[in-house]
């Protein structure tokens, strides 16, 4: 004999399943588990809760023993952003890399080699790709995670992307938006604005989540920025006329909204978690993401108790957070059909263009950009001296993963030797740590950060043939005896660097 659900229970249900928040540790709390089997949809995954392909295997598994169509998503943008290699950095590089080679096939097999990797790690939801069109170099949080400044470039490689992801069984999940490109403010710190006409938004802001939602990207994230042009009032991911008029109606967008944290400043701030997820839901938001910062069932409860409290009070509709609720199992309802199709003979393209070489490599080899400086080119030949130039991270990247081009050249030239200078690079004593090897000095967007390029020229006036390696967005002008351009910091692009400066490439 089944009975039907109480009313208070059903309510209880959709507010659990429009959360998609994150958890401690690399196995799943009881606490978790518990409220998987009383509704909760989906969950968030994160560097924490990853140590090997082993391991986050095993925790999917063991989340959908509870349920086995929970959502297991992860922010897996491959490039500088990467969860699933975060204490080594990614065998793919990102979206700068893949822009700048401007070859969509290419695009279209890096995301698909990614998605075959999570999918056989039980991963079917990717916060990823972002589709921001970077037209303010010094956005200090987008930059190569950006395809690039061109609107068109940057919507067929999304549009590429989101083909290649879906085709391995993993949901894409386009942001940020209607898109944070434009943006001199991170929204994990406060809230950005961006103050451009209506006529431009359409034109280069929404051209790329055009093409995303053509290609049938599942789900898509909002951002929390403000737009006058489309709200003067409200943060897109609290805005009901850019979440259903412009998303939904005007666009046509059938899928899943998801917004972007809601513990990030930009909207905990003004509003508090509570508060703004209920009104993210209001304005038409399907998933809560929660669980970058705030990882604990406290936060669960507290965000299904505000959801439930506000139509029990008449704020919010029950019905918006049934269809919201309906959504999510939607998609829910599409990995689990996805799982066993992508793994069909002939369902996932060709990984690599030559044998026994992986995607992501191959296309970070061909992203490299050399120029030879004024003086003979001449390839490093010996043990160098490595001086990274570093600033802090944003939130996004995170400052555990390792970057750069050392490790790669130890692997080439055993001894080599390699410190970093944060804000402050003494010319001598860089000089006095390399002695007489030969300095390969490297960099982060030099263009963004005063001190770094100063670092730069006393050093090349001090020592004419260092090697400049330039791994963030390749904006200023290239110096040294050689310079090379990686657009990215991922680990296949330092190994693609080192070969470039070994004259190996």
């Amino acid at each position: 004999m089944t009975t039907t659900p109480h009313r208070t229970d059903t309510l209880t249900r959709d507010a659990l399943a429009v959360l998609q928040p994150g958890f401690p540790g690399t196995t799943a709390p009881e606490w978790l588990l518990r409220r998987i089997g009383e509704g909760l949809a989906a969950v968030g995954l994160f560097g924490r809760n990853i140590a090997s392909p082993e391991q986050l295997s095993a925790l999917t598994a063991q989340l959908r023993a509870e349920r086995d169509d929970v959502l297991v998503a992860i922010d897996e943008e491959g490039g500088d952003v990467t969860r699933l290699e975060v204490r080594t950095g990614s065998s793919f590089p990102g979206n700068y890399a893949l822009g700048s080679v401007d070859d969509t096939d290419l695009t279209r097999q890096v995301a698909a080699a990614l998605g075959r990797r999570l999918a056989a790690c039980g991963v079917d939801l990717n916060w990823a790709p972002s589709a921001d069109v970077n037209s303010n170099p010094n956005n200090p949080v987008i930059g190569v995670r950006s395809f690039g400044s061109d609107p068109a470039l940057v919507a067929r490689h999304t549009a590429a992307y989101v083909e290649g992801l879906q085709s391995a069984g993993v949901a894409a999940c386009t942001k940020h938006f209607p898109g944070h490109g434009d943006t001199s403010v991170d929204s994990h710190h406060a809230l950005p604005r961006i103050d451009v006409e209506l006529a431009t938004l359409h034109a280069r802001e929404l051209l790329p989540f055009h093409s995303a939602i053509a290609m049938g990207s599942k789900s898509v994230m909002s951002a929390h920025i403000l737009l006058p042009a489309l709200d003067p009032d409200h943060p897109a991911t609290l805005s009901p006329r850019i979440l259903t008029g412009l998303l939904r109606q005007e666009l046509g967008f059938d899928g899943l909204i998801v917004t972007d944290g809601m513990e990030m400043k930009a909207v905990a701030e003004t509003y508090g978690i509570e508060r703004g997820s209920v009104l993210a839901i209001a304005a038409g938001a399907d998933a809560i993401c929660v669980g970058g910062g705030l990882a604990d069932e406290d936060t669960v409860l507290r965000l299904r108790d505000a959801l439930v409290t506000a139509v029990r009070q008449g704020e919010l509709p029950e019905e918006r957070l049934a269809d919201a609720a309906a959504r999510v199992r939607a998609l829910a309802d599409w990995t689990r059909g996805a799982r066993g199709a992508a793994s069909e003979p002939g369902a996932a393209s060709q990984e690599g263009t030559a044998p026994g070489t992986e995607i992501g490599l191959v296309a970070a080899r061909r992203a490299v950009r050399v120029t030879p400086g004024a003086g003979p080119r001449t390839p490093l030949a010996s043990t160098p001296y490595v001086a990274a130039f570093t600033a802090a991270a944003n939130i996004a990247v995170g400052d555990e993963t390792p970057w750069g081009v050392a490790a790669e050249l130890a692997r080439l030239f055993p001894g080599t030797r390699t410190d970093t200078y944060a804000e402050s690079a003494p010319t001598a004593e860089v000089l006095s740590a390399a002695g007489d090897r030969r300095v390969v000095a490297v960099v982060r967007d030099a263009h963004r950060h005063p001190w770094m390029a100063q670092a730069l020229d006393a050093l090349l006036a001090a020592r004419p043939d260092t090697i400049v390696v330039e791994m963030g967005l390749n904006q200023a002008p290239p110096r040294g005896a050689l310079h090379v351009a990686t657009l990215g910091a991922a680990r296949v692009c330092g190994v693609a660097a080192a070969e470039a400066i070994c004259g190996r490439r």
